[in-house]
């Protein structure tokens, strides 16, 4: 799944690396480890040093030290972070929806932009899309998550509803306006095209565990990078044609034949 013309930057791999795999976020891994893995993903040593190092001012991880050795944990703010990555990704079955739309009425200080360009991208990832520019709606019960996110973002004030259109046509009309359908169902057809034309190769008998590990972060990379503009959205709001329900049954399928070898090698390598 690698694009030439767009790859994936070392530190996006790296997270899609211990996010997928470190399911419990519980263990400890040392850097040693992690420098073998990025190495499966040709990331070179110094490279990923210096990644992990970024991460680390980011909030990402605690450090501690065992003779010369370091030791890397997630930070309970990580951990949140990617639990709600893996419930987009590996989503559960959408449940029939009710008509409810929630609703997010924000107001950050006009001199404040990083919390409205990180209030804005926590809305997008949560499946809001913009009504207007401080109006944000999304078809899933999702008020107390954007609450839960926002309380860390000081300067933002927030007016959550619930609430409905007149009907069906109108909800499909706003579904529309808030939202690019037709650039997100164009990248869902590529991510589709490519991942077909590679599933058998995930399912060779000679695939190597370590060619395995890198499809597979790739894979998440990959399919992470299209399933965040998109708001999942109720069978009855989605267009004509929609190819979303297809990349995820796709994406599993790929990603189910790419487990075994890859779990085995990255828990070989995270317990020396």
């Amino acid at each position: 799944m690698v694009d030439t013309e767009n790859s994936p930057k070392p530190t996006s791999l790296a997270m899609d690396l211990l996010g997928d795999f470190d399911r419990t976020g519980g263990r400890e891994i040392r850097l040693k480890a992690l420098v073998a893995l990025g190495e499966e993903l040709d990331i070179s040593g110094p490279v990923m040093r210096v990644t992990l190092a970024r991460l680390r001012e980011r909030g990402w991880f605690d450090v501690r030290r065992e003779g010369r050795e370091s030791i890397y944990r997630f930070t309970p703010a990580a951990l949140q972070s990617l639990d709600e990555g893996r419930r987009k990704i590996f989503r559960d079955p959408v449940a029939p929806w009710n008509g409810e739309w929630s609703m997010v009425i924000y107001t950050v200080p006009e001199n404040d932009r990083q919390t409205r360009d990180d209030l804005r991208k926590k809305l997008t990832w949560l499946g809001f899309g913009p009504l207007a520019p401080a109006t944000w709606v999304c078809p899933h019960p999702r008020l107390d998550e954007i609450a839960n996110a926002a309380a860390r973002l000081t300067t933002a004030r927030l007016t959550l509803l619930t609430t409905r259109t007149t009907g069906l046509p109108a909800d499909r009309a706003m579904a529309a306006q808030c939202w690019e359908l037709d650039e997100i169902a164009a990248e869902y057809a590529t991510f589709v095209r490519r991942l077909r034309s590679r599933l058998g190769e995930y399912r060779s008998p000679g695939l190597g565990g370590g060619t395995a590990l890198a499809e597979r972060v790739r894979l998440v990379n990959a399919y992470r990078h299209v399933v965040q503009r998109d708001p999942q959205l109720p069978t009855e709001l989605q267009p004509p044609g929609w190819t979303g329900d297809e990349a995820h049954r796709l994406f599993t399928q790929a990603h189910d034949a790419l487990a075994a070898l890859s779990t085995d090698l990255y828990a070989e390598a995270t317990t020396q």
